[in-house]
């Protein structure tokens, strides 16, 4: 499926959509076409639309700080769907970092993906005691880098929207 970038008015990234979803908001006019996929059309049995890649709002909406759910999912896609003790990728589980049972939280900075096998010999431990380095530190991705980097987006045209040069 097609995703489209959603920009507020200002051109500040708020979400991505389906491509079904952007085109109907153009075609009531609450969005404007910033960019367009010169590959792919939509097609009626008369017409043929370009395919959006990146819309703006028309309005403005005012939209609370905007962070990332912390969900099962999100914290795998921040890691690659990859263990961060062996760099494995099957059997995935969630690993908290400093153990529930001496007070860890289930938090963005606690949770780690892990594959059963590291997550058992860990156990009850902290990866420094159980002598098995973290790949990379767990952090709270912000909102602008989980779509840039974890949302699957397949255009050039938002990089730029995106705070990538």
């Amino acid at each position: 499926m097609k995703r489209v970038l959603v920009l507020n008015q200002d051109y500040s990234p708020i979400s991505v959509c389906s491509a079904e979803r952007a085109f109907l908001l153009l075609y009531l006019q609450k969005a404007e076409l910033v960019h367009d996929d010169p590959e792919n059309k939509i097609r009626s049995i008369n017409t043929a639309y370009p395919m959006p890649s990146v819309i703006r709002l028309q309005q403005y909406i005012s939209i609370p700080y905007k962070s990332v759910l912390l969900s099962r999912q999100n914290v795998f896609k921040r890691d690659s769907n990859q263990c961060l003790y062996c760099g494995n990728g099957k059997d995935l589980t969630l690993d908290h970092v400093l153990p529930k049972s001496r007070g860890g939280q289930s938090t963005w900075t606690n949770l780690a993906t892990a594959c059963k096998k590291c997550n058992s010999i860990k156990g009850d431990k902290t990866p420094e005691e159980a002598k098995m380095p973290l790949a990379q530190k767990p952090f709270r991705p912000t909102y602008v880098m989980f779509v840039r980097n974890f949302s699957g987006f397949t255009s050039k045209d938002w990089l730029k929207y995106l705070g990538v040069n």
